[in-house]
């Protein structure tokens, strides 16, 4: 069996890379399906609640994303905003993560020799297979009350995020149902993550 990350941040991150291209997708939305990945996992864990509406905490922990932090210290936000805030520093810091646990490789280059780049390689292919396959087999296998966690909320996130890495059109098109009922399952945030991403690419066009 294939080692994975334990955190869902890092598994959304490489649930995001693209084998066949050998690239990372997604980057305009990818911060805030990995603000999603943190608040849901917090919310799983029972480490974060709900109370009006608004996601809520009253422990004194922390999370290596510092969202329990943020929250606890903060008047009450709704969702969509716990999803936007800071949404580009997840980015690097789940990048960072997964380099130096030795996931990924990063490197800094220049397209044109003037524009700089990052390149980011999956050390083994067989770990994003191996995520793949979970969230497949919690789309298309056994009944959702008896599908891990974890992939649940990886497809729910995924089809949040629109990671066409993990839900092509026609998954989606298809198991709409099943991806309703693992959203269902996994929390408020996948539903913050959609309507963030739809009022900005609403916002993108009307500007």
């Amino acid at each position: 069996m294939v080692d994975v990350p334990d955190s869902l941040p890092a598994r959304m991150f490489l649930l995001a890379y693209d084998l066949n291209k050998q690239r990372l997708t997604a980057r305009s939305q990818l911060g805030y399906v990995l603000r999603g990945a943190a608040l849901t996992e917090l919310y799983l864990d029972g480490r974060l609640a709900e109370r009006g509406d608004k996601p809520y905490t009253d422990t004194d922990g922390a999370d290596p994303y510092g969202v329990l932090t943020q929250i606890s210290g903060s008047r009450p936000h709704s969702w969509q905003h716990w999803v936007r805030k800071d949404h580009r520093a997840i980015v690097r810091t789940v990048r960072e993560e997964l380099a130096r646990d030795g996931w990924i490789r990063v490197e800094s280059r220049r397209v044109l020799g003037v524009f700089p780049s990052t390149r980011i390689t999956v050390r083994d292919p067989r770990v994003v297979k191996a995520l793949w396959g979970g969230a497949s087999s919690a789309l298309r296998g056994r009944p959702v009350a008896h599908a891990n966690s974890w992939d649940a909320a990886a497809v729910a996130l995924a089809a949040a995020g629109d990671l066409k890495t993990v839900l092509p059109k026609s998954d989606r098109r298809r198991h709409r149902r099943r991806i309703d009922e693992l959203t269902a399952r996994s929390g408020p945030a996948p539903h913050a993550v959609r309507k963030v991403i739809r009022s900005q690419r609403a916002a993108e066009a009307a500007g």
